[in-house]
């Protein structure tokens, strides 16, 4: 499994950001091979981010180029490029 983590700040205020976001969760319940995603907010001011779990670097790959992903930027107006990470999930805890 691969995990991926995206930090982004918005200027959108946090209720028109959730908006958004509860908007299109049905798009990405539809994304093949994402298995679980966390919408998280940091301690830093009008930071927002999102922690995927993906079956595998393919299903990420293909996810990255859809339109869906490049339409990121725009849905949440990010004001500078997002802070993404990758990494491998060697195990996880509980099943």
């Amino acid at each position: 499994m691969i995990l991926q983590m995206i930090k982004l700040k918005s200027n959108l205020p946090e209720e028109e950001l959730m908006k958004r976001a509860k908007e299109r969760e049905p798009q990405f319940q539809a994304i093949p091979g994402l298995l679980q995603k966390y919408y998280v907010k940091t301690d830093q001011s009008g930071e927002y981010g999102g922690i995927y779990v993906w079956d595998s670097p393919e299903s990420l790959q293909s996810y990255r180029q859809s339109d869906l992903a490049k339409s990121i930027p725009e849905a949440y107006e990010i004001n500078e490029a997002p802070t993404i990470e990758i990494m491998d999930i060697l195990f996880q805890l509980r099943k």
